[in-house]
């Protein structure tokens, strides 16, 4: 009992702390926080400069339903239309597997006018098989069959940064291994000079037999070292006793944190020490969910800062 006590005041204050952070630049609404088979819940979370409502949407698996939550929770002071039309102003899509892209599809039709944002691959995958007149219609500005042009496609260049439209942030993207061939994103987005990195789904690189998140810690390790990194959204699907083969491109904690040493070797520990780690796609039943949570508390030998997110409650970062 003291230790399942001790194991929720630690949830709580991992959560109450990322809302009150006297040092966030970021405001977070988590529009769907899970993978797996909750079609209500999946993959989806909205980031805005903290003060603003110029919020991009990294992945899209659940949009309405998540607004709603949100709104119900008082999140949002205004209605979904809104918060769909005016205050998301892009979306930035890791890769094309449903869980990730379902709510981007399924509300193009009352969506208003903006930017998909994607690798290559991914938009490929969105304009061959979604977005192509037939399994829906076109709402986009390149691909199959009539170009409704409601969406701008915008096809992002690897390490490139570029600007996101209607909005004063930048984003650089890199692409990730989620189950060797097969590709996923990480968006790293600047605001002001502060930083937050979004990965999509991906595998550990020796599981995956790749170098490409090794490449990424190269990339925002000074960024973790100058305190310009305001927080790391990455997977954790499964809980520790998933099989190696069974992984199908995603992390368990033990995983996670092999990869998070690896940062620190390059940050050094003090640095990496309190670092804001949000942890997605945690996939049900809901007796894996809590696994992974206590596997990850009683392994984060770093003292990175968990958060787990909540779907419709902001925070910040």
């Amino acid at each position: 009992m003291k230790k399942w006590f001790f194991f929720v005041l630690s949830l709580c204050s991992s959560f109450s702390f990322a809302q009150k952070s006297q040092l966030s630049a970021f405001r977070v609404v988590p529009l769907g926080i899970k993978g797996g088979i909750d079609e209500s819940n999946l993959s989806a979370y909205m980031v805005a400069p903290l003060g603003t409502t110029d919020y991009i949407c990294f992945d899209a698996g659940t949009i309405h339903a998540g607004i709603e939550k949100a709104i119900a929770n008082k999140t949002f002071k205004a209605n979904a239309g809104i918060v769909l039309k005016q205050y998301i102003k892009g979306f930035f899509i890791s890769h094309a597997h449903l869980d990730h892209a379902a709510g981007l599809v399924i509300n193009s039709p009352d969506d208003s006018v903006k930017t998909i944002y994607a690798l290559p691959v991914c938009m490929q995958m969105l304009e061959n098989y979604y977005f192509n007149g037939e399994a829906w219609a076109n709402f986009g500005d390149e691909g199959k069959g009539f170009q409704l042009k409601k969406y701008h496609f915008e096809t992002l260049q690897a390490g490139v940064e570029d600007s996101i439209h209607h909005t004063s942030m930048l984003v650089k993207a890199f692409p990730l291994s989620h189950g060797n061939p097969f590709e996923s994103t990480a968006f790293l987005v600047n605001s002001g000079d502060a930083y937050v990195l979004y990965l999509g789904d991906t595998g550990a690189d020796e599981i995956e037999k790749s170098d490409k998140l090794q490449l990424l810690w190269q990339e925002i390790a000074p960024l973790v070292i100058a305190k310009k990194l305001k927080g790391i959204f990455i997977e954790v699907s499964y809980p520790n006793e998933q099989p190696n083969n069974r992984l199908f491109g995603h992390l368990t904690p033990v995983l996670l944190y092999n990869e998070m040493d690896k940062l620190a070797a390059l940050t050094g520990a003090k640095s990496i020490k309190g670092l804001n780690i949000v942890i997605t796609h945690n996939k049900p039943p809901a007796a894996n969910i809590l696994k992974i949570k206590q596997q990850l508390f009683a392994q984060n030998k770093l003292g990175l800062h968990l958060i787990f997110p909540v779907q419709g409650r902001a925070f910040g970062l």
